[in-house]
């Protein structure tokens, strides 16, 4: 009797020993998994914080201290912006995958703190996909603090300006620029190709420059210039006066803007200035090709991304997929995400 109960002691603590034994097995394979994916997420995303609340870095001083980000501006009132800003964000992001993406946006106003401002990136939610864009409530006073515009900004009255939204665009991208260098880009700018000149401007025409996308090392002495400009001459019944007029009469102050003779850039200081075809390879009045049939696409080979002159389309003419426009060619190629989901 002694026996048996020696016997099924001895099972029943083999039985234990057993369960306890697979359940420390099961378990460390479980954190040891979990600790995998966890260094896969750290190593994809090493280089971006994140915006989720999880970190204090994320905001734009520290995001685009290194003066090689791309920004892009919503100064309307906007909260979901149309397929067109996305595309552009989309293009950039894929495009300068190794750099931050930065949306300042008006639409976000109403965001204060630091919690608010990390968890901006969800109010659109379909650019969380790509670790390298962040999304930033545009603060106007604080974009134009230590610059001269911000003088200008508290005694102009902006509600009697006819051409408001466009201004104060054409105001902040400097004084972002200035304070943290990088490319500007225009949000109707879809990216083909990296430009890897850090300081240019680009012609829209001949002699004519552009302000729709243009490149400066942080502190550079040419947004300087062309926030000083913008308040000296300010005249805000022209359209453009703050804009790609202000960059020819500025750039003309340092140098003479000869005439291409070839696609290749042009030198002005430490400034390269760009072909028309580097980004406006479709000029202004035939705006409408982006939305036609065409029976080749065109490679825009001389071209670093392409300005759809959104501007121009009073008819509201947007990307509508299977009609084989160009437009909705260039969603396929360079915002795949975005035509997937309009």
């Amino acid at each position: 009797m002694l026996s048996i109960l020696k016997i099924s002691i001895f099972l029943m603590f083999m039985v234990s020993f057993g369960f306890i034994f697979i359940m420390i097995i099961e378990q460390s394979s479980f954190l040891s998994y979990f600790t995998f994916l966890e260094k896969m997420t750290c190593n994809n995303n090493k280089n971006f914080p994140k915006s989720n609340g999880t970190t204090s870095h994320v905001n734009p001083s520290y995001i685009l201290r290194q003066g090689n980000g791309i920004i892009f501006l919503e100064t309307g009132n906007r909260a979901q912006p149309p397929s067109l800003v996305l595309c552009a964000i989309e293009s950039a992001a894929r495009v300068y995958h190794d750099r931050p993406v930065a949306f300042f946006t008006n639409g976000l106003s109403d965001m204060n703190s630091e919690n608010d401002k990390d968890s901006a990136q969800m109010k659109i939610p379909i650019l969380s996909s790509f670790p390298n864009v962040y999304i930033f409530p545009l603060k106007l006073e604080d974009t134009f603090k230590d610059t001269p515009l911000l003088s200008w900004y508290q005694r102009v009255k902006g509600t009697y300006e006819s051409y408001w939204v466009n201004i104060i665009s054409d105001g902040c991208r400097l004084a972002l620029n200035w304070k943290h260098g990088g490319i500007y880009m225009d949000t109707d700018v879809i990216s083909i190709r990296p430009i890897a000149v850090k300081n240019f401007l680009a012609e829209q025409s001949s002699q004519f420059l552009n302000n729709g996308v243009f490149g400066l090392s942080p502190r550079h002495t040419f947004a300087w210039h062309a926030m000083e400009d913008f308040v000296k001459n300010y005249n805000g019944a022209i359209w453009g006066h703050q804009g790609p007029q202000l960059f020819t009469r500025v750039l003309k102050k340092f140098c003479d803007i000869s005439k291409f003779t070839a696609i290749e850039d042009a030198i002005c200081g430490n400034i390269s200035y760009f072909h028309p075809q580097c980004f406006y390879p479709i000029p202004p009045p035939s705006w409408r090709k982006y939305f036609e049939t065409w029976d080749k696409f065109p490679t825009f080979n001389d071209s670093y991304g392409l300005h759809l002159w959104n501007k121009k389309n009073s008819e509201h003419m947007t990307m509508v997929p299977g009609s084989n426009t160009l437009v909705e060619h260039l969603y396929q190629q360079y915002c795949p995400t975005i035509y997937r989901a309009v």
